[in-house]
């Protein structure tokens, strides 16, 4: 990437500490969890874009294409900015998202307008490959819609993923009833607004070769000691079958 770092081999950086945790109890005993710790939240979106770039390349040698499911939030949008600016196999992703507000089509708040704004809309992915969520048909239609989409993409090659401050991710929140069966359900009751959403169940973003979770802030400190404590938080609920990679600026 011009005027940025370039990529390290080996994906780390040399003020990088790898750790391996284990303890998460809904977690299979060979499922490990990889804890990358950076310098702050521009190095996580850095070495996010490399191995978002990395997992595409292999993909698309081995299977012709790249199944990405998108995440919401800042640090993620600034990876998005970062892909904006490389040279890919465009035309061989496959976009897909974890969660949606359910807002009007280009509301500003929505996570594919920001997907757009920042990357989609720069690059040469066909518009017919980037699945948005119908959360204009609202929670419970646009899930349904949604769902046989992601029934015919799975598995997905990589899933970006964020951590809230409560141990929530895509908008799978803490207390709430989440269908196990399901691959997209309807959230009515969210805790911040806007309360009507929809988003990739477990099970769903399970389905994946590799997951990347990107934590940035120290106000997120608490959810990551609960997560590595084993509590049964949503993030907790995602086990995929390949590695989960967490990149974060706090200590692990």
């Amino acid at each position: 990437m011009a005027g940025r770092d370039p990529p390290v081999c080996g994906l780390t950086f040399r003020n990088s500490r790898l750790e391996t945790q284990k303890n998460n109890k809904q977690m299979p005993e060979d499922q490990h969890i990889t804890w990358h710790r950076l310098a702050d939240s521009a190095a996580v979106a850095r070495d996010a874009a490399v191995r978002i770039q990395q997992a595409a390349d292999e993909a698309i040698a081995q299977r012709g294409t790249f199944r990405l499911v998108l995440a919401g939030g800042r640090t993620p949008e600034a990876t998005y900015r970062l892909l904006a600016d490389t040279d890919a196999d465009w035309p061989h992703w496959e976009i897909y998202f974890g969660d949606e507000r359910c807002l009007p089509a280009d509301h500003a708040d929505r996570n594919d307008t920001m997907a757009a704004r920042a990357w989609l809309d720069h690059v040469d992915i066909p518009r017919q490959r980037i699945h948005i969520i119908p959360a204009g048909l609202g929670p419970t239609e646009g899930a349904l819609r949604y769902a046989a989409e992601i029934s015919a993409a799975l598995p997905f090659d990589l899933v970006i993923l964020g951590l809230g401050v409560d141990g929530h991710t895509a908008s799978l929140f803490p207390g709430h009833d989440h269908p196990e069966q399901k691959l997209v359900v309807p959230v009515t009751n969210a805790p911040k607004p806007p309360s009507e959403r929809i988003s990739l169940s477990a099970k769903a973003l399970s389905q994946t070769r590799q997951v990347l979770v990107l934590v940035t802030g120290k106000e997120k400190r608490h959810a990551v000691a609960r997560w590595k404590a084993g509590e049964n938080i949503p993030i907790a609920g995602i086990v995929p079958s390949g590695p989960l990679e967490i990149l974060l600026d706090l200590p692990v």
